[in-house]
C-alpha cells in the first residue's frame, strides 16, 4: 500500500455565517418583551451602550394628572391616610397605591382557612405541609403513606388531617385522582344519587365519548338518564386551582405596530415606546482615538462591535417588519375595513416574493408579533390562512371562514341528529365551496368541536 501526500488547490462556494448575521436572525424572531429583556441584559453588561426610554405622550398625560396626596386626603375617614406620604415625591412615577394589595395564591389562601378552623396547632402544622404538597392542579400527588413516614405521624392523624384540607374551598382541593376530585364536589353539592357515585367510578371513559348508550346498559338505567347524570357530572370542575393564582404571572401582549385608518388610507406606526433609542457613550471614542492603554483599548473596540451590531440589527427588525406590514396593508385592505368576513387567503411566500425575501425570513418577522387595529389587536401569523376555492369562479375563499360556515351549521344542527361531517361537506359542496370531508374533519378538530356522536343528545 502506497501512501502520497499531495497539496490540492480548490474553489467552492460557501455561506458564512457572520457574528452580525446571526445577531440580526435572532433579533427578528424575539417577540417585544424577549428583545426588551435582551436590551437590558446588553446594556447592563455593555458600558459602550447608553439607553433612553421614551415615555407614551398619553400615559404621561394620565400621570401627570394624578395626585396621590390629594388621593389620600379622600380617603383619610377610613383610615387610609393613617401613613403618612408627606415625603412622597410627586415627580416619583410609584405610586404607594402600589403596595396595597398582593396577589393571593391558591396555597396561602387555603392557608388562611386552616388558620380559621377550631383545630389543634397540631393537626393544623400537619394541614399546612398537605397544602404545601398540592400541585399546580390542585391535587395531592403524595401518597398518605409517604406523608405519615416523611413527618412520622400515624395514618390515623394523616387522613384527619386530610379530610380536613378536603373540606376547604375550592370543593375538590387535595383530591388524589380525577375520580376522588368529582365524588368531593359531589358530596359538597349534596348530591345523594348513587349512580351519580357508580357513574363517576367506573364510566368516565364512556363518559367522555358520549357513549351514553352503552353507560346505560352497563349501568341498568335509560340512555335519557344516563345523559342527566352525565350532565350533572359535566358542570363538575376537574382543576380545582382553576381561577386562582398559582405563581405564573399573566402575559400581557404589546402591539409592535398600530395600524391608523387617516381619510381612508391605513399607515403603520411602529411602537417604538418600549424599546429604547440605544446610542454609543462617546467617552469611550476617546479612549480608542487617544490609544494610550492597548488592553483598554482592544475590550473598547469589542463592546463597541458588539454595540453597533445591537443596534444595526434592531433597525434592521424594524425595517423588515415594516416592509412585511406594508404588503399585508396591501392584500388585506378590506379586512381592515370591514372585518375578519373579508380575509383573503394569503401566505408566507406571496409577502416574501414581494419583498424580495426568503419565506423564512417572513416567518422571524412575524413571530410572536402582534399589531392593534381600529378593532382588535391581531397576531399577524393569523392574518396568513390558505384558502379554499369556489367551483363557480376563480375567487378563494379564506379558511378561517370556511371554519365560520361550518361552527355555524353544527350550531344550528338538530343535536338528536347532528350531522356527520360528510353531511357538512354535502351542505359546503351544495353551497360551491370545493371542500373534502377529510378537509371538514380537519377543521373541525381544530375548532376543538366532538364528532356528530359526541354532541348527539337523546
Amino acid at each position: 500500500m502506497r501512501l502520497d501526500y499531495n497539496l490540492n488547490l480548490t474553489q467552492e462556494q460557501k455561506l458564512v455565517m457572520t457574528q452580525a448575521m446571526q445577531l440580526s436572525i435572532k433579533l427578528l424572531q424575539m417577540s417585544t418583551l424577549e428583545l426588551k429583556e435582551y436590551i437590558d441584559k446588553e446594556f447592563s453588561e455593555n458600558p459602550i451602550l447608553e439607553a433612553q426610554y421614551e415615555k407614551n405622550q398619553e400615559e404621561a398625560k394620565v400621570q401627570d394628572r394624578i395626585n396621590y396626596k390629594e388621593m389620600v386626603k379622600y380617603f383619610e375617614f377610613d383610615n387610609y391616610g393613617s401613613q403618612s406620604y408627606s415625603n412622597y415625591d410627586e415627580d416619583s412615577e410609584i405610586s404607594p397605591f402600589t403596595f396595597i394589595s398582593n396577589k393571593k395564591s391558591l396555597k396561602e389562601y387555603l392557608h388562611e382557612q386552616i388558620i380559621d378552623t377550631s383545630q389543634e396547632k397540631y393537626i393544623n402544622s400537619i394541614c399546612d405541609y398537605i397544602i404545601e404538597n398540592i400541585d399546580e392542579r390542585g391535587y395531592l400527588p403524595v401518597s398518605l403513606e409517604e406523608i405519615s413516614k416523611e413527618i412520622n405521624i400515624s395514618m390515623e392523624l394523616a387522613e384527619d388531617a386530610l379530610n380536613l384540607v378536603q373540606s376547604l374551598d375550592p370543593p375538590g382541593i387535595a383530591a388524589r385522582d380525577l375520580k376522588e376530585c368529582l365524588k368531593i364536589q359531589l358530596i359538597r353539592r349534596d348530591f345523594k344519587d348513587e349512580n351519580l357515585f357508580t357513574m363517576v367510578e367506573r364510566e368516565l371513559e364512556n363518559l367522555a365519548d358520549n357513549r351514553y348508550p352503552v353507560i346505560a346498559k352497563e349501568m341498568n338505567i335509560s340512555t335519557v338518564e344516563a345523559q342527566a347524570l352525565g350532565d350533572i357530572i359535566k358542570t363538575l370542575e376537574p382543576k380545582p386551582s382553576r381561577g386562582f393564582y398559582t405563581g405564573e404571572d399573566t402575559k400581557y401582549i404589546i402591539p409592535d405596530a398600530y395600524i391608523r385608518n387617516i381619510d381612508g388610507e391605513y399607515f403603520i406606526i411602529m411602537n417604538d415606546t418600549v424599546l429604547p433609542k440605544l446610542s454609543v457613550n462617546n467617552m469611550y471614542k476617546e479612549i480608542i482615538q487617544e490609544e494610550k492603554d492597548k488592553e483598554a483599548t482592544e475590550y473598547v473596540k469589542e463592546k463597541l462591535n458588539s454595540a453597533m451590531f445591537l443596534i444595526k440589527g434592531i433597525e434592521s427588525r424594524r425595517s423588515t417588519l415594516y416592509k412585511v406590514l406594508e404588503k399585508i396593508i396591501e392584500r388585506q385592505k378590506e379586512y381592515f375595513d370591514n372585518g375578519e368576513d373579508y380575509l383573503k387567503p394569503m401566505t408566507l411566500k406571496d409577502i416574501a416574493m414581494e419583498i424580495g425575501m426568503h419565506e423564512s425570513t417572513v416567518s422571524r418577522a412575524i413571530k410572536d408579533k402582534y399589531i392593534l387595529t381600529g378593532r382588535k389587536t391581531v397576531r399577524i401569523k393569523d392574518l396568513f390562512v390558505t384558502g379554499i376555492q369556489k367551483n363557480y369562479s376563480n375567487e378563494d375563499v379564506a379558511t378561517t371562514n370556511i371554519k365560520k360556515k361550518i361552527k355555524e351549521l353544527i350550531d344550528e344542527e338538530d343535536k338528536s341528529k347532528p350531522m356527520s361531517d360528510q353531511g357538512i361537506c354535502d351542505v359546503l359542496n351544495a353551497m360551491q365551496y370545493d371542500i373534502s370531508r377529510r378537509t371538514v374533519a380537519k377543521y373541525r378538530e381544530e375548532m376543538d368541536i366532538k364528532s356528530s356522536s359526541k354532541r348527539k343528545r337523546f
